[in-house]
């Protein structure tokens, strides 16, 4: 088995919880209420993606480059303001 990686970019939903897109993929979207399950939502949208692209004899895209998409929350000691 051959493992494939693909970008995942995950945005806040206005009505709460989070949607994820995968740019490589043209329209494999999810959601979920938290993180952890929009990224496990996200896995299973993929894999279910590829299989149809499979099953239909069409040719699975691949990203040329790996991407880390992210934030960081990095606590800094700010200057005290006179």
């Amino acid at each position: 088995m051959k493992v494939l990686n693909y970008t995942v970019k995950i945005h806040a939903a206005e009505e709460g919880g989070f949607w994820a897109e995968v740019p490589a993929l043209p329209g494999c979207l999810t959601q979920g209420e938290t993180l952890d399950e929009v990224i496990a939502m996200a896995k299973d949208a993929i894999v279910g993606y590829l299989a149809s692209l499979v099953k239909h004899g069409q040719k699975i895209p691949l990203e040329e480059k790996r991407t880390l998409v992210g934030t960081l929350d990095v606590q800094v000691r700010a200057p005290a303001r006179a």
